[in-house]
């Protein structure tokens, strides 16, 4: 059989490392890409029911339909520590490939507050494939329709208008705090179990307010019980569809816009491996987690729970973590965490 190539060439293309693949495309393929030889553990770093664990089997119900994957998937819940437990474990994984861990920016953030024996830099960082905004809410039972007016208002007497939020210690508390640092407020903040329960509870006018993703309060806000004052985004949110009768996501203005000094606050979704993996298992995982978030089912997702289509890898994922993380350290650090 007469071969394709002379000799030297083919020995050239030996020596850089790269085979071709006969088939009908001609696609050239790199002998050293990736592929996965076994089942991967999807690991939550959250309880069961909750937001990251829905993202977590979302990920992996559209793996499976549209077979990105040879190989099969499990998810594994490891929400204790507020995610830390996960994280630990993916710590000591070091070196296996055949691991993801699902969380958010408590990845980065949970080493500043508490012992947990690892950093994010012993992970590797593999993709964003969301973000949530946060709005700032207020009951319609209390007389506000921006959120000038009731900043003002929060100054003037803060015993009045408690903030409600999910936890201690994160993201609700962290922007709760901002806002003081920034607004001059002094605001009281009470932790709740949930964004639900903060929901709930700023409905029944127990709370002057609350900074609830929009996916905990939309249920409160089509029955006309709460308002959403502004967005803490540089840009309003793309969603047009009506949520109530006569708004929609689009519809809630910046918070920027109407004079509060943080221009943007959001909340990643996030995706790691263990760190000692190689650059060709990363990008492998990049590559599928981008398949994933270019699908229908995904795009549903974001429309379902008003999420900021965010993509982001690489050296613009280590950006988002190293300016999450300075602002957050202030903040920490105030309050002597």
């Amino acid at each position: 059989m007469a071969t394709l190539f002379s000799k030297p060439l083919a020995q050239a293309l030996v020596a850089t490392g790269f085979t071709l693949a006969l088939g009908v495309s001609g696609t050239a393929v790199a002998a050293d890409a990736w592929q996965p030889a076994k089942n991967i553990e999807i690991v939550v770093a959250a309880g069961a029911g909750g937001g990251t664990d829905q993202l977590a089997r979302l990920i992996q119900s559209i793996i499976t339909k549209h077979e990105l994957l040879k190989v099969s998937t499990v998810v594994q819940n490891k929400g204790g520590g507020n995610g830390g437990e996960g994280f630990l474990d993916l710590k000591l994984s070091k070196g296996n490939p055949y691991k993801i861990i699902v969380g958010t920016n408590n990845a980065y953030l949970l080493p500043m507050v508490a012992k947990l024996g690892y950093q994010w830099t012993d992970l590797t960082p593999v993709a964003t494939v969301a973000q949530d905004d946060f709005i700032l809410w207020t009951s319609t039972k209390l007389p506000f329709t921006n959120a000038k007016d009731y900043i003002d208002a929060v100054k003037a007497d803060p015993s009045k208008y408690p903030m409600g939020g999910s936890q201690s210690k994160d993201v609700d508390q962290t922007l709760t705090m901002l806002l003081n640092k920034v607004e001059g407020t002094k605001f009281t903040y009470i932790p709740f179990k949930s964004g639900g329960e903060a929901s709930t509870q700023l409905a029944g006018g127990h709370i002057g307010s609350n900074t609830n993703n929009p996916a905990e309060s939309v249920s409160q806000w089509k029955a006309g019980q709460v308002r959403p004052l502004c967005v803490f985004s540089k840009e309003r949110m793309v969603y047009t569809e009506k949520v109530t009768a006569t708004e929609a996501w689009s519809d809630v203005p910046t918070c920027v816009s109407q004079g509060l000094k943080i221009e943007e606050y959001r909340f990643p979704r996030t995706v790691f491996m263990p760190g000692g993996v190689t650059a060709a298992q990363q990008a492998f995982y990049v590559d599928l987690l981008r398949k994933v978030t270019e699908t229908q089912e995904f795009k549903d997702y974001l429309a379902r729970g008003a999420l900021v289509p965010s993509f982001l890898a690489g050296d613009d994922f280590k950006k988002l973590i190293e300016e999450d993380s300075a602002r957050a350290r202030d903040i920490f650090r105030s309050a002597n965490w």
